[in-house]
């Protein structure tokens, strides 16, 4: 569940470990504690509410996907961020294929009179026909006239606003060139004021690399720099042509290209479901500028990436739909696909011509799902995974219901998806929150940002939807505006409140999901965000903290539960849930209580538990974590990543009745641990009618 979560301020982030035998986080700590992250207490004058819990009671299993994430190309989010590539603009095919090519931010090394460089269609990827060719009109050879600098000349790319460099990582460097010269190219990563951190030389004969061929290295840094550059160089006259650059570190999330410390921080949320690629990036502007995921499949030579014109940045797509895919299987999470339905925000495809669109997704289903010996199948497998992905969730695009031609589109894509895979289920576009969709469905998208005060108070939204029909999919909710700043604990205590309504109403709610996920903050193109992060640091805002007291709740089961209060005491900013959690690694069950005190004043918190015998409780197992700080407004940040962030404490007292401090302005999470060996007899009668109840 979660166990020792502490502050680490050193170096600027926490590190996050598994506990053996919990399902939590352990935050080790290497720096002593502010006050304001002692132990609550509790005080005599502070009113009192009691929470009443029956952990005997059946209770309603929540989903197993009721909380995850939703991954969108925005603010940088992949290229650029978790996905771990350093070369922006790796094929110089940024703004499209003619010529001459956008070039940035690549840059020369050399004088004119040194070098000359520019783009032009000589490349051997036919889907990518763009390359650079370098002239270099110097010489180390030639003493009396036009000799080259030290260091050569050539072009260098700065990356994403600076490339990562540490000293003793490995980097794998690959390139294709093509010369009919003998050279030696520099290979080199440079700091931000020219020291050379790593450089390798390639020898290349004239006579083999006539034709394309593709060079592969690995620099070992021996120096350390946050914002290196990689650099190509030579001082030998001739004429060189040069595509597809890239340079990645060669150790990433499990191997499979994700820089390690974001895809940790997503991963270490437990989350049911993986939403990607987009949001709005899968619309784009124009439909010719709409992420298609066939183009993003493949070599990544042979990928030509778009222009993302609804976030106005080029990818190169090495986050693509593969990846996607492989990133929730790597995390744990179920994949949810959202497909482009023929619309974008400012064209739509008549019904009558949707059918080759249908084809596309069919396809691209194929891909996920099919056999080694489909075609699209054979591609995956290709790309090192033979076994078909889970997919089992497809969205039909994104804020279109009302757009022309929707629901016509939206019912040719569920005829076809339905006949030839019907236990995918397909998530509409339309609120049902409000009355019945007026075309089948399995989910329907409900997407929500606003202030801090509508939010909290929109913790009962869904207490009135009809239970009848297909369930909701919270697929993009946060806190904006002046209430969120650039991510506020007030911002995330509304949201928490938002989410413990969301676990209130999860029979009719399957799936939620912050928006949006990431932000370099070099590019902020929407705030707030759940993680932000620059060339080599990285932090949670609270938004991204408050995650962490739902993990636990995905498959668990939520208990009825009841407050009480004396009449002098407003219960109109407490929000509470209580839930059974299981461990299946470790066998032990969990009573988890969480609390979020919207309100001015601090409440002591009495729980009262019934249906369970004082033997069972596991002080050892037994935590008390806590959101809380001094002001409404406070965020963290690259200089302080740990302002506020969850404090964890024993819960000594952890018994059938027992009290907590819950702080103004915070958000509680009350974790108990039984222990199975002492279950009753009665006990253990009600745990096998509960099974029961459920087969």
């Amino acid at each position: 569940m979660f166990t020792n979560m502490r502050t680490l301020v050193a170096r600027h982030r926490c590190v996050l470990l598994t506990a053996a035998g919990t399902f939590g986080l352990l935050c080790l700590l290497a720096v002593a504690l502010s006050s304001r992250f002692s132990a609550p207490s509790l005080n005599q004058i502070t009113p009192t509410v009691t929470l009443e819990v029956n952990v005997s009671d059946p209770g309603r299993q929540m989903p197993a996907t009721l909380f995850g994430l939703f991954f969108e190309e925005i603010n940088h989010a992949g290229s650029g961020g978790l996905w771990a590539e350093l070369v922006q603009n790796r094929g110089f095919e940024a703004g499209g294929q003619d010529t001459p090519s956008i070039f940035e931010p690549w840059y020369k090394i050399g004088s004119d009179a040194q070098v000359i460089i520019g783009t032009e269609r000589s490349s051997p990827f036919n889907r990518n026909p763009v390359a650079l060719k370098i002239t270099v009109l110097c010489d180390n050879g030639d003493e009396n006239n036009n000799k080259c600098p030290k260091g050569g000349v050539g072009t260098a790319n700065p990356g994403f606003w600076g490339m990562n460099i540490i000293a003793g990582s490995k980097y794998q460097v690959e390139f294709w060139l093509r010369s009919s010269n003998t050279f030696n190219l520099s290979v080199a990563f440079i700091s931000a004021n020219g020291a050379v951190l790593t450089l390798e030389i390639v020898s290349v004969d004239g006579k083999s690399n006539r034709d394309w061929s593709k060079q592969s290295i690995v620099l070992t840094a021996k120096s350390t720099d946050h914002y290196a550059r990689l650099s190509l160089t030579t001082g030998t006259k001739g004429e060189y042509w040069i595509d597809q650059v890239s340079a990645m570190p060669t150790d990433t999330f499990k191997g499979h290209g994700f820089r390690k410390e974001l895809a940790t921080m997503i991963a270490d949320l437990k989350p049911g479901f993986l939403r990607f690629p987009g949001g709005c990036y899968v619309e784009g502007v124009r439909l010719a500028n709409a992420f298609r995921w066939r183009d993003s499949v493949g070599d990544y030579e042979n990928r030509p990436g778009h222009y993302g014109d609804v976030w106005n940045y080029w990818s190169d797509d090495g986050f693509g739909y593969f990846e996607g895919l492989q990133l929730a299987e790597d995390i744990g999470a179920a994949p949810i696909w959202v497909f482009n339905n023929g619309i974008s925000h400012w064209e739509s495809v008549p019904t009558a011509e949707i059918g080759p669109w249908v084809q596309d997704v069919l396809e691209g289903i194929e891909f996920a799902r099919g056999p080694v010996n489909s075609t699209w199948g054979a591609v995956r497998a290709q790309m090192g995974h033979p076994d078909p992905f889970p997919l089992l969730y497809v969205a039909v695009g994104n804020e279109d219901c009302e757009k022309p031609y929707y629901r016509g589109n939206y019912m040719e894509f569920y005829k076809a998806i339905k006949l030839m895979y019907p236990d995918i289920e397909l998530i509409s576009n339309c609120d049902g929150s409000r009355g019945p969709l007026d075309h089948p469905a399995d989910l329907y998208d409900y997407h929500i940002y606003t202030t801090a005060n509508n939010l909290f108070s929109m913790r009962h939204s869904f207490d009135r939807t009809s239970r009848v029909g297909p369930k909701a999919f919270v697929s993009e909710y946060a806190v904006v505006g002046a209430d969120s700043g650039t991510g506020s604990l007030l911002a995330s205590l509304a949201e928490g409140a938002f989410l413990i309504g969301l676990e209130l109403n999860s029979d009719i709610v399957e799936m939620a999901s912050y928006a949006p996920l990431f932000v370099n903050a070099n590019d902020r193109r929407w705030n707030p965000d759940a993680i932000v992060f620059n060339s080599w640091q990285q932090y949670g805002t609270p938004s991204y903290w408050v995650q962490h007291f739902f993990k636990n709740s995905n498959g668990a089961d939520l208990l009825p539960s009841t407050v009480k209060a004396d009449s002098s005491t407003s219960l109109a900013m407490l929000v509470t849930s209580a839930v059974r959690a299981h461990n299946t690694s470790s066998g032990s069950d969990y009573l988890i209580v969480k609390a979020v005190n919207y309100g001015s004043n601090p409440l002591n918190l009495n729980l009262e538990v019934s249906g369970v015998s004082a033997n069972r409780f596991n002080a050892t197992e037994s935590y008390i974590m806590l959101l809380t700080s001094a002001g409404l407004m406070d965020e963290n940040s690259f200089t302080n990543p740990a302002k506020v962030t969850p404090q964890v404490t024993k819960a000594t007292n952890a018994g059938p009745s027992m009290e907590v401090a819950l702080p103004a302005y915070s958000i509680l999470a009350l974790q108990l641990g039984l222990n199975t060996i002492n279950r009753s007899a009665e006990e253990v009668v009600q745990i096998t009618s509960r099974k029961s109840l459920r087969q």
